[in-house]
């Protein structure tokens, strides 16, 4: 009963990507954004092996408007952070999230004014 068996570990790093709080925070921010704008209306986030991603609808029927995937595989190439949209096509890509969110932000912007 005092005995302590510990899980066996799995060599090759972690068996799951995921948003961490900050990442998460910027995300939800612009989510709720752009449901205030009245443009993005349902959210889901899929969190895999390869690539945590989120992706955003303006129905829950359709298909994503845009996803952002965060694939670590990519860390040292063109970055980890994408924005993929409608149609599967790499919107923008980078290192850092802020600067790849920035069309959205764009788009939310035009909303607003109109």
């Amino acid at each position: 009963m005092g005995t302590v068996t510990p899980f066996p570990k799995v060599a090759g790093g972690p068996t799951q990507v995921a948003f961490d709080r900050q990442e998460l925070t910027r995300i939800l921010d612009l989510y709720g954004r752009m449901v205030a704008a009245g443009h993005w209306r349902d959210y889901a986030i899929d969190l895999g092996r390869e690539a945590a991603t989120f992706s955003a609808f303006r129905r829950a029927t359709e298909r994503p408007e845009f996803r952002i995937e965060k694939r670590p595989s990519l860390r040292q190439r063109q970055g980890m952070w994408a924005l993929v949209g409608e149609a599967g096509q790499v919107v923008k890509r980078g290192h850092e999230l802020g600067p790849v969110l920035a069309p959205v932000e764009r788009r939310l912007l035009k909303l607003v004014e109109e």
